[in-house]
């Protein structure tokens, strides 16, 4: 069971990075390398503060 918990949340970060890419970005080309590198993106993002100031929450709300 732990095992699946893990891959949930591995689902869902990686979805997450996604939302991320395509909303400061814009390409398909891009998406599709942040897809493939997107541990190593998010942590990226996360160093220069793109989701600083609450826009890790305000990007998933764009969508929904």
């Amino acid at each position: 069971m732990k095992k699946r918990d893990t891959s949930i949340l591995y689902l869902i970060l990686g979805i997450y990075t996604l939302m991320i890419s395509w909303y400061y970005n814009h390409s398909f080309i891009l998406l599709i390398i942040h897809y493939l590198f997107w541990p190593v993106y998010l942590i990226y993002e996360l160093l220069i503060g793109h989701l600083a100031h609450g826009m890790w929450k305000t990007i998933p709300l764009h969508y929904f």
